[in-house]
């Protein structure tokens, strides 16, 4: 896929401020959500609640792109048709996450970095043949006493780097997410201090490996007050200074910013989102 092929998918998967939804929880995490509803946790039960979403009337109306994971890739609905099938005929672009999990960080306690990177380029390619059009790699940055170091930072913006590079090889759309987690009693202010810090090395990594800006997206962290902060900031406080953040430390070349919002309170979540911004246009957190 060429670079232009990239900013065509980029633009499809944010077009006209849909979200992308995800949909790639591992099988232990969705075997534990069955398992709150009575619901056994089989091959096809997890099939059923993926196909339940995907098979929603008007889906693309509000949703560009899915995350899947491993299993749902390669899974059939219950009419035999192939789940990525079912979401490109809906007109819903298809992806795939492809990282293995954070995993702590040798000899840095308290810190993770994200792994997955062996072999990632056959599983690119296999991915690609089998319908994907673009992935997801997360990392994860938690905020404490003399953290984050220089050297977790460093790590997981190197490992993001290198996925993304991957990706855009071979014809994928890459979706980097370094996630500066709201495990805590940080401020707000500590969070946009060491979201800017991360992003900058983030970038600096995708410019040292050549990755086009254009052909990618951004899914950051929301600028919020760690969970436990005495003093929670205000619905306009957190959209001021995640917008302060981007437009300080994100290259007007990136053509699209889609928000996390695990964690936060389901009213206070898509009340924080917002369009971000970019001569391009750039897309509505999801």
């Amino acid at each position: 896929m060429s670079t232009t092929d990239l900013e065509d998918a980029v633009r499809a998967i944010v077009a006209d401020g849909k979200g992308i939804l995800a949909a790639d929880e591992t099988v232990p995490t969705l075997t534990k959500r069955l398992a709150a509803h009575a619901i056994e946790s089989t091959t096809d039960s997890r099939r059923a609640y993926r196909e339940m979403f995907f098979s929603t009337h008007d889906i693309a109306a509000f949703i560009g792109g899915v995350i899947m994971q491993d299993e749902t890739i390669r899974q059939k609905s219950a009419t035999g048709t192939p789940l990525i099938a079912l979401l490109a005929d809906r007109g819903v672009i298809p992806g795939v996450k492809v990282d293995e999990g954070a995993h702590p960080l040798a000899g840095a306690p308290g810190e993770r970095v994200t792994e997955g990177l062996d072999g990632l380029r056959g599983r690119l390619e296999e991915y690609r043949q089998i319908g994907a059009r673009f992935a997801k790699w997360r990392a994860v940055i938690t905020i404490g006493d003399g953290l984050p170091t220089a050297r977790c930072v460093h790590a997981n913006a190197e490992a993001l780097a290198r996925y993304a590079a991957l990706c855009q090889e071979q014809g994928l759309v890459p979706i980097v997410e370094p996630e500066v987690l709201m495990d805590g009693a940080h401020t707000l202010e500590r969070c946009e201090d060491t979201t800017g810090h991360v992003l900058h090395a983030v970038f600096d990594a995708l410019y040292d490996q050549k990755v086009s800006l254009d052909g990618m997206l951004l899914k950051p962290n929301m600028v919020i007050a760690g969970q436990d902060c005495p003093r929670q900031a205000s619905v306009t406080e957190v959209a001021a200074a995640t917008l302060r953040t981007l437009a300080r430390h994100v290259p007007p070349a990136v053509r699209a910013v889609v928000f996390l919002s695990g964690g936060q309170d389901h009213l206070l979540a898509p009340s924080t989102s917002m369009p971000s911004i970019s001569s391009a246009g750039r897309g509505r957190g999801s």
